[in-house]
């Protein structure tokens, strides 16, 4: 995509192709016109994931999209602007009301892979910043985004979590892509990740403990 002039939709284009961010000087409204160019372009961007992944039973969703991106895009421009943004700041970081299925998680996680960087920088600079938990309910909620980040997840059935076959090689992937310890060595998920390897553990991840129900 070109550079649009438009912050929100730059900055989309910008960390999905360089993985860098712009921080603007000042916060702007997302425009009904800039969520539709967004909602085509992860459109596009959704179907050549999944060509990686091999379903044709995902398609992508819009709306999930867009507000992830409106969630990263707002992440990052507070990470620089505060200035009378405390009481709006619910109406910039709104909580998600849509269906929580595999499409939207992925259709989230377009953006939403991007935002333990911006929570990690936000912590440095302040560990009591209020925008913090924010982001990290939305990280615990959509958490295939999240992994590699340390987020508490005991309260997760992962047995009916991982039961899309899908979704379930596309998580066990990026645990290994992010050598995710803590999630790797919850047992149902380290008993997938030993089946996975099968006889190539080693090369895989070497110093992944195998773990017993009884650990």
């Amino acid at each position: 995509m070109m550079e649009t002039k438009s912050p929100f939709l730059d900055t989309i284009f910008l960390l999905r192709k360089e993985e860098c961010i712009t921080l603007f000087s000042n916060l702007q409204t997302v425009s009904p016109q800039e969520e539709a160019e967004a909602g085509d372009y992860f459109e596009t961007e959704f179907e050549k994931e999944r060509l990686e992944f091999l379903s044709d039973q995902l398609i992508c969703n819009k709306d999930t999209a867009i507000w992830a991106a409106k969630i990263l895009y707002h992440s990052a421009q507070l990470y620089l602007i505060r200035e009378n943004t405390q009481k709006n700041i619910e109406n910039l970081i709104p909580e998600y009301r849509g269906v929580r299925d595999i499409s939207c998680i992925l259709s989230a996680d377009l953006s939403l892979r991007f935002l333990p960087q911006i929570v990690t920088a936000l912590y440095s600079i302040d560990p009591e910043d209020p925008l913090i938990p924010m982001l990290e309910n939305i990280l615990t909620e959509f958490h295939y985004s999240g992994i590699g980040y340390d987020l508490n997840l005991e309260k997760i059935n992962w047995e009916e979590e991982l039961k899309d076959k899908t979704y379930r090689k596309l998580y066990l992937e990026r645990i290994v892509e992010k050598k995710d310890y803590k999630l790797a060595e919850i047992p149902l998920i380290n008993k997938l990740l030993i089946a996975e390897f099968g006889m190539h553990k080693e090369a895989f991840w070497r110093e992944l403990k195998i773990i017993t129900d009884n650990q």
